[in-house]
């Protein structure tokens, strides 16, 4: 056995097999087999990434997979160099690429069959792959081995989910621009909607902390989630009180309740497992929300808008918010969107923020800027009756890690 393997069989004999709920004689039993199943796997991926030559030509068949493992890999290099190693690794392996070749068509991408993977190690489905994790060792080896060994597991994984971006670390963005929309509206409570919420975590925007490059602070010091971002520019983040939230409503065509245990895991799986700084600001955003869950509405966002607008209390300022959503809308459904808002505020007053690429925010300005610029445009706009007070009043780049404020 080499040393890859001896090593992740170390971590596996010390690895905490009891948080994977594996029963004690199973447990005994893989113990007695680890070994064996480590050297093969091993054996059939050979060396690691590294340690060979250039990768041979992907096996007849698979020529397309294979080519998309591997560009898929070397976009990974930067990022997560776990990720890197098993996309070529699996691109090499005519096993893993036949096993991927039998998932749906447009379920074979490379992001969606890791996080399956990583779902079946965290769930204590594949001990060996959780040991490799753990020893960073022998990754690509257990990878293929529970791959080609689960494939009907990881089928059933894939055909079901879709990979969760993450998006900790929006409220840098979204805590000012509330606050300052809530203050033109001249509101002291607010109820918060968010379209395209997946897990809910813009929701708590209230109960974070947030430290500016500027030396600015805002929020809860005391806070777990902690989230920082970088100021562009001399003018400062504005600094309006955040008006209490009296009510927490997310709207998405699959939103995720934290307070599940599989719906909790499948976040964290979404993310490589060599990320612990990642995987940390997620475990606390999860912990958050699940103090507090707020209401989640599945479904089309112009059809659950106006139950969302009921949840929020009468005397309310209902706040919109909508963070790198709207793309996923077309044109029409984009103004579609614009005219519900418009109907709702016959009715009552409501606030509209956005972070949304240039152009995609309906009847936001754009500064001039072209579309496709690589940033994002923030936007207030105010609802009151038949006017509408519609402001850009800033820029952002890499979804709210770095701000520009414009407004004067």
């Amino acid at each position: 056995m080499g040393p890859r393997a001896g090593r992740a069989v170390a971590a596996l004999n010390s690895f905490e097999l009891d948080t994977l709920l594996i029963p004690d004689a199973r447990r005994r039993r893989l113990r007695g087999t680890v070994r064996r199943t480590v050297s093969k796997a091993c054996a059939r991926v050979g060396p690691s990434r590294g340690s060979h030559g250039p990768p041979g030509p992907p096996k007849l068949g698979f020529v397309a997979t294979a080519e998309k493992y591997r560009r898929f890999g070397a976009e990974s290099a930067g990022a997560s160099p776990l990720y890197e190693r098993l996309a070529i690794a699996l691109s090499e392996s005519e096993e893993a690429l036949r096993a991927i070749d039998s998932l749906p068509a447009r379920k074979r991408n490379p992001a969606l069959v890791l996080a399956a993977l990583n779902d079946l190690a965290l769930a204590g489905r594949a001990p060996l792959l959780a040991a490799a994790y753990a020893a960073a060792e022998g990754e690509a080896a257990a990878a293929i081995d529970t791959l080609t060994r689960m494939p009907e597991a990881v089928a059933e994984i894939v055909v079901r989910r879709q990979v969760r971006a993450d998006e900790t670390g929006r409220g840098a963005v979204l805590r000012p621009l509330i606050a300052e929309a809530a203050q033109r509206a001249g509101a002291e409570a607010v109820g918060l909607i968010d379209v395209g919420c997946s897990a809910g975590f813009n929701l708590d925007v209230d109960r974070v902390g947030i430290a500016y490059g500027n030396g600015q602070t805002l929020g809860e010091a005391s806070s777990p989630v902690q989230l920082s971002a970088s100021v562009v520019g001399e003018r400062p983040i504005p600094v309006a009180a955040m008006p209490a939230v009296v009510a927490r409503v997310g709207i998405d065509a699959n939103p995720v309740d934290v307070t599940d245990a599989d719906e909790a895991r499948w976040l964290r799986a979404c993310l490589p497992p060599d990320q612990p700084e990642r995987l940390a600001k997620l475990d606390a955003e999860i912990a958050l929300a699940a103090k507090a869950p707020p209401v989640l509405l599945a479904g089309d966002a112009l059809e659950a808008l106006p139950d969302a607008f009921a949840h929020v209390p009468a005397d309310a300022l209902p706040v919109v918010t909508t963070t790198w959503a709207l793309s996923r809308l077309s044109l029409e459904g984009r103004l579609r969107f614009l005219h519900r808002l418009d109907d709702v505020a016959a009715h009552r007053p409501l606030v509209w923020v956005s972070a949304e690429g240039v152009g995609v925010a309906p009847a936001i300005p754009t500064f001039g800027d072209r579309r496709a610029s690589g940033h994002s445009i923030l936007g207030v706009a105010v609802f009151h009756g038949a006017a509408a007070h519609v402001e850009a009043v800033g820029r952002c780049w890499s979804q709210g890690r770095l701000l520009a404020w414009l407004a004067g």
